[in-house]
C-alpha cells in the first residue's frame, strides 16, 4: 500500500486549454494517450458515501467499477480510500458477467453493507508528466444517476495532480499557480442531475 497526495484544480474549458499550452511550452509531455473513463459508483440506500464525501469526513471510501473506452475486458472493482495519512486504491479485476450481476443485485461491503448502483460518470482524461509530477486533465464530464433518467454535463474541467506524500505544497504551487478546489465528481453528479430535474419540472 502506497499513500499519495492528490490535489485538484477546477478550471473553465478555455482556461484549461491555456494552462496545458503554457505547461507544454515549459516541457510538459504526454504520458499516455487520451482515453474515456467510465465509473459506475455504488452507495448505500441512504447514500452514506455521498454524505461522507460532501462532509469531507476522514476516513471515507468510494466504491466503483471502472473501465476505459469500450474495453469491458479491463473492468476493475475499486475501493478508493481517503484517510488522514493520504489516499490509496484497492483494485480487483472482475468479469463483465460479474459486473452485470452486481449492477443488478448490488454488492456487499464489510463496512457499509449492501451497496447499490448510484451514479455513472464518464469523462475524457489526458495524461501528462512534468518535472516528475503526473498531471491529468479531465473534460467532457457527464453524469447519470441510476435511479433517474436525466443526464447532465459539467461546464468545468478538472486538473488532478497526484504525487508522493513528501512533495511540498510550495513545489506544486509553482507548477500550477492557481488555487486548489474541491472537485468530487461523485458529489457533483447529484448536484447537476438534481438541478436539471428541478429546471425541467
Amino acid at each position: 500500500m502506497s499513500f499519495r497526495k492528490e490535489k485538484k484544480f477546477k478550471v473553465s474549458i478555455s482556461d484549461g486549454l491555456v494552462l496545458i499550452a503554457e505547461l507544454q511550452k515549459k516541457g510538459m509531455k504526454n504520458l499516455f494517450k487520451k482515453r474515456m473513463i467510465h465509473s459506475q459508483y455504488f452507495d448505500t440506500r441512504d447514500f452514506k458515501m455521498l454524505f461522507e464525501s460532501e462532509e469531507g469526513l476522514l476516513p471515507r471510501n468510494k466504491i466503483r467499477v471502472r473501465w476505459y473506452d469500450s474495453d469491458f475486458e479491463s473492468l476493475n472493482l475499486e475501493k478508493k480510500v481517503s484517510s488522514i495519512e493520504g489516499r490509496y486504491k484497492i483494485l480487483n479485476k472482475i468479469s463483465l458477467d460479474k459486473f452485470k450481476v452486481i449492477k443488478k443485485n448490488g454488492l456487499n461491503d464489510m463496512h457499509y453493507g449492501l451497496m447499490l448502483p448510484s451514479a455513472l460518470i464518464s469523462y475524457e482524461r489526458e495524461y501528462f508528466i512534468y518535472e516528475n509530477v503526473r498531471i491529468t486533465f479531465d473534460s467532457n464530464i457527464k453524469y447519470l444517476i441510476n435511479s433517474k433518467n436525466i443526464p447532465a454535463k459539467d461546464s468545468f474541467r478538472v486538473i488532478e495532480v497526484k504525487v508522493p506524500m513528501h512533495i511540498t505544497e510550495d513545489y506544486l504551487e509553482k507548477i500550477i499557480p492557481i488555487p486548489t478546489s474541491r472537485f468530487s465528481k461523485y458529489s457533483r453528479a447529484f448536484f447537476h442531475v438534481l438541478k436539471n430535474e428541478s429546471l425541467s419540472g
